[in-house]
């Protein structure tokens, strides 16, 4: 069977500077996010309040300084010009423009979406694009969600949309959106509404396009148009775009829809009581829409358009309206060949998945793979910030205030983003995080490696990373520190593309070496290779916030010190692949078996370990010197377990001659031997130290849950962990389910429940033992158990866990949908995915986010790549 839509993705070959150097067809794709309000970007006020400097209430009315947002949309490359869906039930206070969600300020478990939406399905090229969404008939419940949600205590449950009755009695819209794109240029659109009600229903559907405000931030910056262009369409005059007509089919009944025009500028009246600059805003069309205002441009045209329909659609039935983008209108653009056009690219979707499905994979697996990649595809969004220029502000607006020049970001100067970014959810995290990202390229290397490697290598471009080395973590505070994950994502990308683009890895590991050394001189206090770095991506795990801690304080992590010794050795694997290329590299081997060899050594020093709970732990030392182990037994004290590496004999004799540190003690970290290799786990002894930490993490009262890992041992639940530090007493307990304390994280919660992404770390650690020490080497499984299983046997049961959350079970329910009756029983929504951003430890049911494709994203990787592939090596020798 032909795959065209491999073909394509092939096609795209080495992006440079950005992605149109790889291929037109990246020019429009999914890129509009969910949610542009209430970021950090749009922050202008004097304290950094960024939720209410630019509240949902704005949203409408004012204009975004740095991108777009809509519903189920796209946009080119650039988000020069946008397209999205706005609805309006005849109820509402508002039209429906964009999702909405609750602040962390609001909400009792920090930010949440509260609307219902789904990614069905996508390809790499944009191709082809499904999209879903659920709309309440009657009026959205906006205030009371709020008001509930404000009203709750951090130990209670969120209150949901669906827990407002709004969708009772089938009372709703089903929006589908798909998109087909005939070439690189040419865009199909058909939306589908569907009445799931028992009575005849009208909605108003108002298929938008705009452009990006660009023009209002300094002087002399042309403002492109929109304007009729003849018949049922909108003319798009771009210089950056070309000619684009976006032509609209009539509505089912025939009649053809009023085309409203207006501006994408601010309603400086409704917001601030000032003068606004025209008479048409960016909610004109809504006001025109809701209350008949003269706010649209009677002259037809403006910055912002949409087409008007009203639909009325019996029970039960569906009608469908047609748009099309295009370079030129085509008075038979909506004739047979609109359909021919959909139907041929969904077919191409059906052949590209049916190849990334393994043999023997369920119909349940092959759907959540495909539901999975689509949500990761649907997440590559425009991201804008330079953050020179939103420290200094703009010329054409008032100055921000000065103390911004010395807050949020400041040293970060030189970072100047305009790029197509992997986001790990488009509405609650639509802005990168450096270590959800090296996640988000190991899933991606299935669909299409060039655009992995490009999310790898743009983080160490020259306007990312920090010319000390540092690479930015994250919006909220690029300085702070996400773990050292992006030399082991750069292999596994590697790996999955066929160990074959030496010019990738050799990009990649030369900005690495910058941000290793950056590491080893900024985030070792006391130059003794035991490193500290913050909260690490694990917000609330501890007893204290890991990035701010008291006066004088400084924290020994073991996470932090293990990360290190897992991103040297991945730097040595790199190394040793490229020397095979370039023999002058060979010296690099060497440096870093020599510094793995001091970051082993320091994690067997008596402080990090605890002998008699036979864990890791981080370790508190005051100003005096005095070390206070936190025994948490969490996540942190299982990420040794990741710095794992087999290295051929030749490489230990090569040490040995040059009589250096590492030759001198290799057993004490020598796992096994099988085939000339040997298997080497930092500082932990074959005989001890990795037995004990597995008998803690397959322990059902400990670690080991029906569906994974918990990020938190349950023995906490009996004993809680408690320690004194100025101020009071902090502790730590299990919580399996949402956190209730909004330490660093709000929802973040890893007090218990359980996560992806360390979860897929442990499963693919398992497989490299499994690989490099055979079948020889057993241990009990689950502890207490009496099994005894080889670790590719215990990382295969893992990886049924993790995939049973979305599985339906013999009870017809999905774990990750808890006892939400609508998402378990209704045929209308049981079969859409919402890949949530952690779950609840005990049962499975999905909390946090609820679009966090990014990283759980990884259960797609899981069925493409159900095993490492690596065979198990023979002979081997303990």
């Amino acid at each position: 069977m032909t795959n065209p839509e491999r073909e394509r993705v092939a096609s795209f070959g080495h992006p440079e500077d950005g992605l149109l150097d790889a291929s037109p067809w990246y020019l429009w794709g999914p890129y509009l996010s969910e949610r542009a309000w209430g970021t950090v970007r749009e922050d202008y006020s004097a304290d950094g309040t960024a939720w209410e400097a630019f509240p949902h209430d704005h949203a409408r009315s004012r204009a975004y300084r740095w991108s777009e947002d809509g519903l189920g949309g796209i946009c080119d490359a650039g988000q020069r010009l946008c397209f999205a869906l706005a609805l309006w039930n005849g109820q509402d206070p508002i039209l429906k423009e964009r999702a909405f969600g609750l602040t962390g300020n609001e909400g009792n478990h920090g930010e949440d979406a509260k609307e219902y939406w789904w990614y069905l399905d996508a390809v790499p090229s944009h191709a082809w694009l499904r999209w879903r969404y659920h709309y309440p008939q009657r009026a959205f419940p906006y205030e009371r969600l709020v008001t509930e949600n404000r009203r709750r205590s951090r130990q209670e449950p969120e209150y949901e949309l669906l827990d407002t009755g709004v969708f009772d009695d089938g009372r709703y819209w089903i929006v589908e959106a798909d998109y087909a794109k005939a070439d690189p240029e040419d865009v199909r659109i058909r939306v589908r509404l569907t009445n799931a009600g028992p009575e005849p229903a009208t909605l108003h559907v108002l298929p938008t396009v705009w452009y990006r405000n660009t023009w209002s931030w300094e002087p002399d910056v042309p403002k492109p148009r929109l304007a009729d262009a003849g018949g049922s369409a909108i003319g798009v005059e771009h210089d950056g775009l070309g000619p684009l007509v976006l032509q609209a089919a009539p509505a089912p009944d025939g009649v053809v829809p009023e085309r409203l025009y207006c501006e994408n500028e601010t309603n400086a009246q409704r917001l601030f009581g000032s003068p606004s600059v025209t008479p048409y805003p960016k909610d004109g069309i809504n006001d025109h829409v809701l209350h008949g205002a003269a706010t649209v441009n009677p002259a037809r045209e403006g910055t912002k358009a949409a087409f008007w329909y009203r639909v009325t659609v019996p029970p039960g039935e569906t009608a469908e309206l047609s748009l099309r983008l295009a370079p030129a209108a085509d008075p038979d653009a909506f004739g047979p060949a609109f359909d021919t056009v959909l139907a041929r690219r969904r077919a191409e979707a059906d052949a590209f998945y049916a190849a990334l499905t393994p043999p023997g994979t369920s119909t349940e697996d092959a759907m959540i793979m495909r539901q999975g990649f689509a949500g990761m595809i649907w997440g590559k969004q425009f991201y804008h910030y330079d953050v020179a220029r939103w420290l200094d502000g703009d010329p054409a607006q008032p100055a921000p205030p000065p103390g911004r020049r010395f807050g949020r970001n400041a040293g970060w100067r030189h970072l100047d983003a305009a790029d197509i970014m992997s986001m790990p959810d488009p509405w609650e995290y639509p802005w990168f995080a450096a270590w959800d990202s090296a996640f988000h390229a190991v899933a991606l290397a299935h669909l299409d490696p060039a655009f992995a490697k490009y999310q790898l290598i743009l983080l160490c471009r020259e306007w990312f990373q920090h010319p000390n080395g540092a690479i930015p973590a994250y919006e909220w505070a690029f300085e702070d520190l996400n773990p050292p994950v992006q030399a082991w994502a750069a292999l596994q990308v590697y790996d999955i593309d066929g160990r074959r683009d030496i010019a990738f890895l050799t990009r990649v590991f030369a900005k690495l070496l910058l941000n290793f050394t950056w590491w080893v001189n900024r985030e070792d206090a006391e130059g003794n290779n035991l490193f500290e770095g913050g909260f690490l991506g694990l917000d609330n795990i501890g007893p204290i916030d890991r990035s701010h801690l008291p006066a004088g304080f400084t924290l020994e992590q073991s996470d932090a010190t293990a990360w290190m010794a897992f991103y040297c050795l991945n730097l040595l694997e790199m190394a040793r692949e490229l020397a095979r290329h370039d023999p002058a590299l060979s010296d690099l081997v060497v440096k870093f078996m020599e510094h793995f060899a001091l970051i082993s050594e320091a994690m067997r020093g008596k402080d990090l370990w605890d002998e008699g709970d036979g864990f890791y732990y981080d370790v508190l030392r005051g100003a005096d010197g005095a070390a206070e182990p936190l025994r948490v037994r969490s996540m942190v004290g299982v990420i040794p377990l990741f710095a794992t590496k087999a290295l051929r004999e030749e490489d230990f004799q090569r040490v040995r001659r040059l009589s250096k540190a590492f030759a001198a003690i290799p057993e004490h970290h020598v796992l096994g031997t099988a085939g000339g290799e040997r298997f080497v786990s930092v500082g932990v002894a074959a005989q001890g130290r990795v037995r004990r930490i597995l008998t803690h993490l397959f322990d059902e009262e400990n670690f080991l849950s029906p569906y994974g890992l918990r990020a938190l041992s349950r023995w906490h639940e009996r004993h809680p962990f408690s320690v004194r530090v100025p101020g009071g007493t902090a502790s730590v307990g299990y919580e399996p389910a949402e956190s209730s304390t909004g330490m660093f994280g709000g929802n973040s919660n890893w007090r218990g429940p359980l996560w992806i992404p360390l979860n897929y770390l442990v499963l693919r650690t398992l497989e490299d033992y499994h690989a490099n020490l055979g079948e020889s080497v057993k241990v009990e499984y689950p502890t207490g158990s009496g099994q005894q299983r080889t670790a590719g046997e215990i990382a295969e049961d893992l990886r049924q866990r993790l995939l049973s959350l979305y599985r339906r079970g013999p009870d017809g329910r999905r774990p990750a949908y808890g006892w939400v009756r609508h998402l378990q029983e209704d045929p209308h929504w049981r079969d859409n995915l919402l890949f949530y951003e952690y779950f609840h430890a005990d049962n499975g049911a999905g909390l946090g986010a609820s679009h966090q494709t990014g990283w759980t994203g990884l259960l797609a990787e899981l069925v493409a790549r159900p095993t490492a592939q690596r065979p198990p090596r023979r002979e081997v020798r303990r």
